[in-house]
């Protein structure tokens, strides 16, 4: 079964089980999101060798924007719409702290090495809203997350791997109003905790927030943020990539 198919299988089921849960309203969201989180990324691979590229190679955490859309309708048997996309970018040249061998290739002590990371990453979320009080809302549905770039590493020798994914993510939201005073405290999961065999990689991107809401279209949200990747590929070295860090988002809902 294709991709398509796994993804509109998982969607059929979410919408059977939401059963009359529906968007009281056609809304629209559109936001810019700031986030400069703290990294971690290591190579592991068939030699007894791994390291980290931000700390053993100083490798500067990168700083991060994206833009945000979210369509809501009160169409009951389609699902809602969110689009999140930014990048991970970060570039620096630093001298190898000790003898290590990647992938076979030596990486000599004192060798002077650039360091890259370049990661796209874009989010397609179909979800359905599902029955809850009128404090609080629970979202339901798919996550496709897309990954297109590379982390690098050059010097004498060179050795680059190559991210190009699309991982379906489990998708659950939850928030929380607090009384009529405009903010409210949230949290979002994306997980693949269910294995469709479409990746051997595997994610999660959560967030945990606290906003507010203006009353007029304007809002504000901040939060921490968590994402990991794991990429692992028998055709090169495997990668595992975390970051974590504070976020905040302005928004307009009209």
């Amino acid at each position: 079964m294709g991709v398509a198919r796994k993804v509109f299988a998982i969607s059929a089921c979410i919408w059977l089980a939401n059963g009359t849960a529906r968007a009281d309203f056609v809304g629209l969201n559109i936001g810019s999101s700031q986030w400069a989180p703290a990294s971690y990324t290591s190579f592991n691979n068939s030699d007894p060798d791994s390291f980290d590229v931000v700390d053993d190679l100083e490798l500067e955490n990168p700083e991060q924007s994206s833009m945000v859309l979210i369509l809501e309708h009160p169409i009951t048997a389609l699902p809602n719409f969110k689009y999140q996309g930014y990048n991970l970018d970060s570039s620096d040249y630093s001298n190898f702290p000790s003898d290590l061998r990647l992938n076979g290739e030596p990486l000599n002590s004192g060798d002077g090495i650039t360091s890259s990371i370049d990661l796209t990453q874009d989010d397609i979320v179909l979800y359905y809203q599902l029955p809850s009080s009128n404090r609080m809302n629970l979202d339901l549905g798919v996550d496709l997350k897309r990954f297109d770039g590379e982390i690098s590493l050059d010097g004498t020798d060179s050795t680059r791997v190559f991210v190009n994914e699309t991982i379906p993510l489990l998708y659950l939201s939850a928030r929380y109003d607090l009384s009529n005073s405009g903010f409210y405290v949230g949290a979002h999961i994306n997980s693949n905790i269910i294995d469709l065999g479409l990746s051997k990689s595997s994610a999660q991107d959560s967030t945990i927030m606290l906003g507010y809401d203006s009353g007029n279209g304007l809002g504000i949200e901040g939060g921490f943020k968590y994402f990991s990747l794991d990429l692992d590929d028998v055709d090169q070295p495997d990668a595992d990539l975390e970051y974590d860090g504070i976020y905040l988002n302005g928004h307009f809902s009209f």
